[in-house]
């Protein structure tokens, strides 16, 4: 019974994905997936390989290499196997991030991971941004005081991005992982709540959750 009902799971998480890129994506288009190593990254890759014969989409990835982590050159080659072994194109682009600046390393960082993306060629850019990223999103947004223009956090498309995952679960993305025996990388600094974004994830939401289990997705909402 538990079996069968984590194939349910997992089977609506391909019908999410596939559903959401349904709605922006036409036959014959290139698609290139930011692949960083982690689960979701991982999961979303293998996502797209069965969904891509029926939709008709192109598939190719780009894995971003901060330099930031002593891993960051094992995470590359974790990536280029895992593209290698599904027949996938890989890009790596490798970029210098403002470890001073101003606004902090996690934005430095997102600023030079935006801007490889903007440098890689197709016609959209596929994010594994998942539901629990989304009222991460929200929370921070809020806190800096953006507004009303922050409250509606992360689009499921913006310009060339897309994010097909933003209805599914952190926890359904890894039980899509584990039942179809999936590899991934973690990344260290995930844990480290001393950057805003983490400190969100691990002290505020996930108390949050257990208090009240609809939070996320409220948040999300």
């Amino acid at each position: 019974m538990a079996s069968s009902r984590n194939s349910q799971s997992t089977d609506g998480v391909l019908a999410a994905c596939a559903a959401a890129l349904a709605e922006q994506v036409a036959p014959g288009q290139h698609l290139t997936l930011a692949l960083s190593g982690g689960v979701d990254s991982a999961t979303l890759l293998h996502l797209l390989q069965r969904i891509a014969p029926a939709a008709g989409f192109q598939l190719a990835a780009v894995h971003v290499n901060h330099g930031l982590s002593e891993n960051a050159e094992n995470w590359a080659e974790f990536c280029a196997t895992l593209c290698c072994a599904a027949g996938i194109p890989l890009s790596v682009e490798r970029v210098v991030v403002e470890r001073n600046a101003p606004d902090g390393l996690e934005a430095a960082a997102r600023r030079a991971r935006h801007a490889a993306f903007a440098r890689t060629s197709g016609d959209f850019i596929v994010l594994g941004h998942h539901r629990g990223d989304q009222a991460e999103t929200l929370l921070f947004n809020l806190l800096r005081g953006t507004g009303l223009a922050g409250s509606a956090a992360m689009a499921p498309r913006q310009r060339r991005l897309l994010r097909p995952l933003l209805a599914v679960s952190r926890a359904e993305i890894e039980a899509y992982a584990r039942e179809h025996n999936l590899d991934w990388i973690d990344d260290e600094s995930n844990r480290d709540t001393g950057f805003s974004r983490n400190f969100l994830r691990h002290e505020i939401l996930e108390p949050l959750r257990r208090r009240f289990p609809a939070a996320e997705k409220n948040l999300a909402a």
